[in-house]
């Protein structure tokens, strides 16, 4: 009777090790295929993504064509397009291409344009001090970060400041490669570079381990001063790496080169007669064109035999500045300033469209003022965008002095956009995005960056 007692024990025990055996393997074999859903569910979230970029791309080359044959620099119609790009169903789930009203912080579903900011690695220290909540020790910094010695401009940091810091780090002593660099630079914050969402990020540091300065938070908390009032986005939704545009005209053609054009490509641009031909080619003998706004200077050359007060023969070309009337009225100007240019490249670097930029980067604009700046966007807001540069000699407070400071650094189209696509697939709400910078031409689309970790 004890002997079968005993082995009753020894079966009791050994079902109960069988039982949790079994009950071990079916739970590692759930978590198996819980891992394997998440892992499938985190897979097709990244291709739906994927897909809300990909017709973002063949929208913005069909919008790219559209305009090209209609003669037209710029649109904004996929800027805020909910009806393609907010929850498209496809498969198990949806995508959206996500993007940011630059004046509220609200959500908008399109692309977002590049050249609407400031590119970082081309401005200098005039625009960048005027971005909101700026000072001049972070702007000496970020100049020391990109420039290429280690001397340290007064205010600025070099290699010796980074190197002391934990953990140390040297300055890249060239251009930014990433906008997030800029984190790594004495001063700025994630308070000053991502704004409002910084709290969402739990306001990680990312700068090099040195104490966040006491007073680098100071001007958004005043709010007294709009100059120093931080846009939702912070400075992130205010820069650029990547803004660039080819130096054509709304049709996709060749500019004309006035510093190097001769009479014959001069009058193949429609309104240039061969009178104004000859008289720019006169003007730029004696004087070289800075930017196009120098066409409005230019005055009739002396007709052949032509003789001055004195009685003595005019020398057409002699060095003599004609005081006669501009040949080239705002009008003519207006209609040919998309069609001429005094760069020789191809490729035009870091400008901003007139027509997309928002309050804050218009001011960081040489000549700029806030009633100016206010001025640019009623103007666009009221009759439309700005066909090319010569139309904001239409806006009111623009004087010919402000138009020539500004010409340099402005266009009126955009040919780089960001895409942040997120893909979702419902259940655990599996989530995912992407951000991809793009730039656009009617034959192709070219990636310039690729991201997809921390968005």
């Amino acid at each position: 009777m004890r002997r079968n007692g005993s082995i009753l024990v020894g079966v009791l025990w050994c079902l109960v090790v069988l039982a949790t055996v079994v009950v071990s393997l079916l739970h590692t074999a759930r978590l198996g295929l819980t891992l394997a859903k998440h892992h499938g569910d985190s897979v097709q979230a990244h291709y739906l993504a994927l897909a809300g970029v990909e017709k973002a791309k063949a929208l913005l080359m069909q919008d790219a064509r559209e305009r090209r044959s209609s003669r037209k620099n710029f649109s904004l119609d996929l800027q805020n397009a909910p009806q393609h790009f907010r929850d498209v169903s496809l498969g198990r789930g949806t995508f959206s291409l996500l993007n940011r009203n630059p004046n509220t912080g609200d959500a908008w579903f399109g692309v977002s344009d590049e050249e609407s900011r400031l590119n970082l690695n081309t401005v200098g220290t005039n625009e960048l001090s005027h971005l909101p909540a700026m000072t001049p020790d972070v702007v000496a910094a970020i100049l020391d970060w990109k420039d290429q010695d280690n001397t340290p401009t007064p205010g600025g940091a070099e290699t010796d400041y980074y190197a002391s810091q934990i953990p140390p780090t040297l300055p890249r002593n060239g251009p930014f490669q990433t906008l997030r660099e800029l984190l790594m630079v004495r001063g700025v914050t994630p308070d000053l570079f991502y704004g409002d969402s910084a709290k969402q990020r739990g306001n990680r540091r990312y700068s090099t381990g040195s104490p966040r300065p006491a007073a680098a938070a100071a001007p958004r908390a005043s709010g007294t001063d709009p100059a120093n009032v931080l846009p939702p986005g912070g400075w992130q939704s205010l820069l650029t790496l990547h803004s660039g545009i080819k130096n054509l005209n709304a049709a996709g053609q060749d500019r004309v080169n006035v510093q190097t054009a001769d009479e014959r490509a001069l009058t193949g641009i429609q309104g240039v007669t061969t009178e104004i031909a000859r008289a720019i080619i006169a003007h730029r003998g004696r004087n070289q064109f800075q930017s196009i706004a120098d066409l409005l200077d230019v005055r009739a050359a002396p007709q052949a035999g032509a003789v001055g007060p004195n009685g003595v023969p005019i020398n057409p070309g002699n060095n003599s500045n004609p005081t006669g009337p501009s040949v080239i009225s705002d009008d003519l100007f207006r209609q040919i300033s998309d069609d001429v240019t005094i760069e020789d490249g191809r490729d035009l670097p870091g400008p901003v469209n007139v027509n997309s930029a928002p309050l804050e980067v218009l001011l960081c604009l040489p000549g700029m003022d806030r009633t100016l700046a206010q001025a640019i966007i009623n103007y666009r807001q009221s009759t439309g965008f700005l066909s090319g540069v010569g139309a904001l000699l239409n806006v009111p407070g623009m004087s010919r002095d402000r138009f020539k400071q500004l010409l340099p650094l402005i266009s009126t189209r955009s040919e780089t956009y960001r895409l942040v696509g997120e893909g979702v697939i419902p259940g655990r709400d599996t989530r995912r995005r992407i951000e991809v910078i793009v730039r656009v031409a009617t034959e192709d689309v070219t990636t310039l960056a690729y991201r997809e970790d921390d968005l």
